[in-house]
């Protein structure tokens, strides 16, 4: 074999050694060096995962290697995409039933053969190596990367932590302080940052690999040795001190009893952190613990119900060119997240000084979005402010972003008459108002759909696809994909008052207000969702929306609801109307000026029936948007609920919550809520559905 297999994703060509395509999940061959290649490519996926077939297959290259020793092994991924996503979790259910132990002590057995083999082993790693796929690199001696890469152990996401020694071989690799910071967290550290830390030995274009290869090869790289502070938390002392510190902090981000993975892995590493083989099991037996844990279950749950409305976001949007009305808050993010992944984009706006921070807040998302110099270029050149709005002509989708009235709304789509390309689709980013109601002054009611983003939309991927009765098929799902295409998770729902996230985030919301009259303070209401698992109290949030917006989608939801909704409190309209809107103002129900607050109240002398009246709401509204068909499932109802609002991950979504708790107890106990504060309570008929 001599030629070489090259991948191609615009400039980027995969320098993957002298292998030939060939049945996966590993091609190898032997190059005129005798280097050996070992290219990971899976079959049938257009993203590397690790699965039992992948261990297994490595296990049998290593034995060949072993019996005819290379001058060195290099790894890498035959994936345009990257080297791994991770772990095969479709995997992880089998294994919480039957011989998780035993299939983790033979992975460790292959990834040890591999840290043992007696020559270079290089892992060349493009794109992110995550959990899994990170581990085996983290077993090779040197890792080479190429800009653009990073390394994560996300397991903590998933309710687990990292099972093929991660948990001893990062912190040997970059000190403990660090690696226990990036598994707790499960963030990604990106090039300069994995570099940084020493997890990459080199960084490199990669026309460059082969050079870097042969540097490795010669000597000339010295990989990477544990300092100072891996030698000093070696001491018990110093480590059971900096793991009880570690252990409150983690507490008040997740508490245990929510989240027992970050928890288990502090006490690994307090216990066995001194003693790599004794951590390597303790490491197995825990990690098939916690992949039975409810935690894991509903977690691995929240990842299923990601990968679903990605899936609904597949397919061609026939969307080049962008245009996007209003450069306020949510319009920049809008039209900066569409920039960033490579839609051409005009944004309209009659202020040149709106526009003007548009444009300097799109260089920060792409800062925070880690994206290079260049990259930033390419994106800021792709956006062109438009106070003329001369976009408009050349858009295949137009998405306004004004102000949240209906009037101001109205005159924009009938000034969009005669101005658009044929098959042009307008879409609105309302938030309560009717989709039907606002196409009456559509260009053309077929072309027409409610867009819903969440700010900031830069950090919150869930889009509410909003279908009105005369949207076409077409139309949602040139839309689905395009939310797709921007990175974007498309949850498709009929058009009805809040669609289905505000539906059931309002209810929240105006019962802690409710509440507030009762006399019960605001620490102690939104303590007592926080110790549920809401990542955020009602009042709070409320803050957070901003007053002015949680009283209009109130009343907006009030006035068009055949649903009991609570009283909107005088003392909202108060605030509103003294201007003390929330964290814009700096002050709202809070006091902003020190930051975000972090109530953390004493629950004795709260009410009984306190987390109920705030949560089942929620649950009620959900029935009710089955039984009225604006969701098409409980399971889209609760993706929307995680992906848009952060609910409760761990207890997998509001509806699969209803269900674990038993949908009998859920009416029963509104049903008591309704005899002692009103009809707002009233089980909803949607819920017969579960019967």
């Amino acid at each position: 074999m001599t030629g070489r297999v090259l991948s191609h994703l615009g400039e980027t060509r995969l320098e993957l050694g002298p292998v030939e395509p060939g049945p996966g999940p590993w091609r190898s061959a032997r190059d005129a060096d005798n280097v050996l290649w070992l290219v990971l490519d899976v079959d049938g996926s257009s993203m590397n995962t690790i699965s039992e077939e992948v261990i297994r297959a490595l296990d049998s290259a290593l034995q060949d290697a072993e019996a005819d020793l290379p001058k060195a092994v290099v790894i890498r991924s035959g994936k345009v995409a990257g080297f791994a996503a991770g772990a095969d979790i479709t995997g992880f259910e089998k294994m919480s039933s039957t011989g998780a132990t035993e299939m983790l002590q033979e992975a460790h057995r292959v990834l040890d053969r591999l840290e043992a083999l007696d020559c270079p082993t290089i892992c060349v790693v493009h794109g992110a190596a995550l959990g899994a796929g990170f581990e085996i690199a983290l077993a090779c001696d040197y890792r080479i990367a190429t800009p653009g890469a990073s390394f994560g152990l996300p397991e903590v996401q998933l309710g687990l932590h990292p099972g093929l020694g991660g948990t001893f071989r990062l912190p040997a690799l970059i000190g403990p302080t660090e690696a226990m910071t990036l598994m707790l967290t499960g963030k990604t550290a990106h090039t300069k940052r994995a570099k940084s830390l020493g997890i990459a030995d080199l960084v490199v274009e990669e026309r460059h690999i082969a050079a870097a290869i042969a540097s490795v090869i010669d000597g000339e790289v010295k990989p990477a040795a544990s300092g100072f502070t891996a030698r000093a938390f070696g001491f018990d002392p110093a480590r059971s001190l900096a793991a009880r510190k570690i252990r409150s902090e983690t507490e008040k981000k997740a508490p245990a009893k929510h989240y027992p993975a970050p928890h288990a892995l502090i006490d690994l590493w307090e216990e066995y952190g001194d003693d790599r083989d004794r951590l390597q099991k303790a490491e197995t037996d825990s990690f098939a613990l916690l992949l039975r844990s409810e935690a894991s279950r509903n977690l691995r749950r929240a990842f299923f119900l990601r990968q679903g409305l990605k899936d609904a976001g597949r397919g061609e949007d026939g969307i080049t060119h962008v245009h996007v009305i209003g450069a306020g808050s949510m319009g920049t993010e809008i039209a900066a997240m569409a920039a960033i992944r490579g839609k051409q984009v005009s944004l309209g706006d009659l202020s040149e000084e709106a526009l003007g921070q548009a444009v300097k807040r799109t260089a920060e998302i792409c800062k925070d979005k880690h994206l290079d110099s260049l990259e930033t270029r390419d994106a800021l050149d792709r956006l062109m402010p438009d106070p003329n709005g001369y976009g408009l002509a050349q858009a295949d989708l137009v998405i306004e972003a004004a102000s949240e009235d209906a009037e101001v709304k109205a005159k924009i789509f009938k000034g969009l008459k005669g101005k658009l390309k044929k098959d042009a689709i307008v879409a609105t980013n309302t938030s309560s108002l009717s989709v039907d109601d606002l196409a009456a002054n559509a260009p053309a009611k077929s072309r027409f759909a409610g867009l819903h983003f969440f700010n900031p939309v830069s950090k919150i991927d869930l889009v509410e696809v909003v279908r009105g009765t005369a949207t076409s098929d077409k139309t949602v799902q040139r839309l689905a994909a395009f939310c797709g295409a921007i990175g974007k998770l498309p949850a498709r729902v009929a058009d009805s008052p809040g669609f289905v996230v505000n539906r059931m985030l309002v209810p929240y919301m105006l019962e802690a207000m409710v509440l507030m009259d009762e006399g019960v303070s605001k620490e102690v209401i939104d303590t007592a969702a926080l110790r549920f698992g809401m990542p955020m109290g009602p009042v709070t949030l409320a803050d957070q929306v901003g007053l002015d917006i949680g009283l209009h989608v109130a009343e907006s939801l009030s006035d068009s609801l055949e649903t009991k909704m609570p009283p909107i409190s005088d003392d909202l309209k108060r605030r509103v109307e003294a201007g003390d809107l929330g964290k814009k103002t700096g002050k709202g129900f809070y006091d902003w000026s020190k930051g975000t607050p972090h109530p953390d109240a004493d629950l004795e002398d709260a009410p009984d029936d306190l987390r109920d009246r705030l949560i089942l709401p929620m649950l009620n509204a959900g029935a009710e948007g089955l039984r009225r068909n604006v969701a098409k499932s409980a399971d889209q109802i609760d993706a929307a609920m995680i992906f848009g609002t952060g609910w409760a991950p761990f207890r997998g979504g509001p509806m699969c919550y209803a269900q674990t708790r038993g949908i009998d107890d859920v009416v029963r106990r509104l049903r008591e809520l309704e005899a002692a504060h009103g009809p707002r309570f009233a089980p909803d008929d949607g819920w017969s559905r579960f019967a």
